[in-house]
């Protein structure tokens, strides 16, 4: 089974779309709260691994996707 970790603002509304799919296809993941600020050392270790500057970033199995409708689609082909 893939280790997933979501990388997340709790009161994101793409990173709670992104939790509902994932609860809705029934993946259990953890949930990785990150700092809003960019500069912090996890912001840009998220940025240099997705390519993207926001959260929602998922991990699974150390690949990183960023972008909600990204992460949906890829967990909507990958996890039915």
């Amino acid at each position: 089974m893939a280790t997933i970790k979501l990388y997340q603002f709790e009161q994101c509304p793409y990173c709670a779309k992104v939790r509902a799919k994932l609860d809705e296809l029934e993946i259990e993941y953890e949930k990785v709260n990150v700092p809003h600020d960019r500069e912090d050392p996890i912001r840009k270790e998220l940025l240099n691994k997705s390519g993207v500057h926001t959260v929602p970033v998922l991990e699974i199995d150390g690949k990183f996707i960023g972008e909600s409708d990204e992460i949906i689609e890829y967990v909507e082909n990958n996890f039915k």
